[in-house]
């Protein structure tokens, strides 16, 4: 039985998502919520909602135990890539990408 909770088009790029991501994998629930409440890293924030979610989406919709919950799997995927220009010497322009991410999050009730 697992819970799942995603994310999509998160203003942030894929790579920094990924290392907040390593650090609560198959963690604890409550366990991974203080490591990402005391890091500090802009993808902590939007994370720590998605983890929430998740712990809500267990309790509520599967009955699960909040209190035995860990995270089982966390991925991010890159989303759509904006494209815009910076002005350069010249009147050149250069390619700015603004990157985004879709993150999932499962968790699972220890047995």
């Amino acid at each position: 039985m697992e819970a799942k909770a995603y994310l999509r088009n998160l203003r942030m790029s894929p790579r920094k998502v990924q290392i907040v991501l390593d650090l609560i994998r198959n963690k604890p629930a409550d366990l991974a919520m203080a490591i990402l409440e005391n890091t500090p890293k802009a993808a902590c924030e939007p994370v720590a909602k998605l983890l929430k979610s998740a712990m809500a989406n267990a309790e509520n919709n599967f009955n699960m135990d909040k209190n035995n919950l860990y995270v089982s799997e966390c991925f991010v995927c890159p989303g759509p890539i904006m494209k815009r220009i910076r002005p350069r010497a010249q009147g050149r322009a250069y390619r700015v990408l603004k990157r985004t991410s879709h993150i999932t999050m499962v968790v699972c009730e220890k047995e």
